[in-house]
């Protein structure tokens, strides 16, 4: 089950350029996609892994060396240099080995970093998968701050204009010094309560910044999540088979039953195939003065074969492999815990996921019955069956409501995009995000396995990660307008006195 037409709402037509802040979700997970270092590091990781295989099958390829040296012989107490002992001498040899026999340590440790290396890939995609988690989740929060700064925004308001008439009307007699005290107290509460939403929108929009490079602008309502699944149980069977931490973690403990045989090779005996050559000059300083012997130089060639037999290595082959009979139970006891995590988060996504639904329907519920109910407190003020305090309480518990509602929406969006992600379907080629060319890892993997040669490298590595140093501090500032069906009346019914009767 793939959702390929997950953020399909919204074009891309190569690497997101325009406008510095991005407005959609789809631009904020391309440019994270893009630039976020934590990404680019968990692929330059994957690279480096990839290393593992070509380094195994060196192990297993001819070597060549070439050795040289020049002697000068500084004290010579005989009179006639002798053949062990010239003036000087120029040596050289080279040899070719060529491993026949190895008893199985080069092709388990080439089949365990092949393995390795897959897993490598299976962890890169979690952790692509767990940033887009992150930058749903930062973007969420920044529109749900937003919200509810916006609301408490009107709070004050509303709670500023109470305050006023109720001034006023103390002026006059028809309220008492407690219902101003209240009106007062009510308003510095909504103050503190603005102030702490402003902060939280602040860390959101920071937070925003730090997964995905620049300051939020107006962003847009997200698209709708589709293909989320019907029942917990399809959630986890279809975890089971994709979730990429659950796919590494297998591999890597199939790896280790390779490294369990390379370690009991290291008791057997191994064959190389041998081929040398010599080469010394005594340059002429083999013989007595101006008559020098001949045989001041030769050459010799050598081809033969070189086995070892281990007999007695002081314990450090048994040692070996019960270190990595260890290791093999520590990864194979490390697949059940990641798979139990698995089976937890998605699970837990699942039910909140449709708890936040049923919180969304409840609130809209309690958001316009908060609202009539305002009103009619408003009312039934107006003929002396409430009082001031009655009003502060009404609109109290409709601006709880609002953020209720708000703060539910942005849950639900975000538990449904980690379901997604703990079935191991919201990485780049399930989100449509390819306008440009996406990482293959597959492409350093194929570059790398079969090299040869010992000369080459790669070029000096450039950052692709942007530094968010130059992006200026965030305030508190709203872009999105609050949505309208959130406002409510700010009418108090100033005509009213306080024991409920009009003047």
């Amino acid at each position: 089950m793939r959702v390929s037409v997950l953020l399909a709402g919204v074009a891309l037509i190569g690497v997101v350029a325009g406008p510095a802040a991005a407005d959609t979700l789809r631009e904020a997970l391309v440019k994270a996609y893009n630039t976020n270092p934590s990404l680019a590091a968990a692929r330059a990781g994957v690279r480096a892994t990839d290393e593992n295989v070509p380094i195994a099958k060196a192990a297993g390829r001819p070597s060549l060396s070439l050795n040289g040296g020049y002697t000068e012989n500084a004290l010579n107490s005989s009179s006639t240099n002798s053949l062990l002992n010239p003036d000087r001498e120029v040596q050289a040899n080279t040899q070719l080995t060529v491993p026949i026999f190895r008893g199985g340590r080069v092709s388990n440790s080439i089949k365990g970093a092949e393995v390795r290396a897959d897993a490598a890939r299976d962890q890169l995609r979690g952790t692509e998968s767990d940033l887009f988690v992150g930058v749903v989740g930062a973007y969420m929060d920044v529109i749900r701050d937003e919200a509810i700064v916006g609301l408490n925004k009107e709070n004050v308001k509303v709670l500023e204009v109470n305050l006023q008439a109720a001034k006023d009307r103390f002026q006059v007699g028809d309220l008492t010094r407690t219902d101003v005290a209240q009106s007062d107290a009510r308003l510095a509460l909504a103050r503190s309560q603005l102030e702490t939403a402003q902060a939280r929108l602040i860390s959101s929009k920071e937070s925003y910044i730090r997964f995905v490079g620049t300051p939020p602008g107006v962003l847009e309502d997200p698209p709708a999540l589709p293909n989320l699944p019907d029942s917990p149980d399809a959630a986890v069977d279809v975890a089971l088979k994709n979730n990429p931490n659950l796919l590494a973690a297998v591999r890597a403990g199939d790896a280790t039953k390779y490294d369990v045989s390379a370690a009991r090779a290291s008791r057997l005996p191994t064959l190389s195939g041998v081929v040398g050559g010599n080469y010394f000059n005594y340059l002429g300083s083999f013989g007595t003065g101006t008559n020098p012997r001949p045989g001041q130089s030769g050459s010799a060639g050598t081809v033969g074969a070189q086995i070892t037999l281990p007999l007695y290595q002081g314990g450090l082959p048994s040692a070996q492999i019960r270190q990595a009979q260890e290791r093999r139970a520590q990864a194979l006891e490390t697949v059940t815990d990641t798979e139990r995590a698995v089976i937890a988060q998605t699970r837990s996504a699942y039910a909140i996921w449709k708890s936040s639904l049923e919180v969304i329907a409840s609130a809209q519920r309690a958001v316009e019955a908060n609202k009539l109910s305002l009103e009619g407190v408003r009312a039934e003020n107006s003929v002396g069956n409430r009082t001031i305090l009655d009003i502060l309480n009404a609109e109290q518990e409709l601006l709880n409501s609002q953020v209720t509602l708000v703060t539910a929406q942005r849950d639900a969006y975000v538990a449904g995009f980690a379901l997604l992600a703990a079935m191991g379907e919201a990485e780049a080629r399930d989100l449509g995000l390819d306008g440009g060319a996406l990482y293959d890892p597959l492409t350093n993997y194929n570059r790398v396995k079969n090299k040869w040669s010992d000369f080459g490298g790669n070029p000096e590595y450039k950052p692709t990660g942007t530094s968010t140093r130059a992006t200026p501090a965030q305030d508190s500032s709203q872009k999105r307008p609050l949505d309208p069906s959130l406002n409510a009346p700010v009418d108090i019914a100033p005509d009213t006195q306080a024991n409920g009767t009009k003047k």
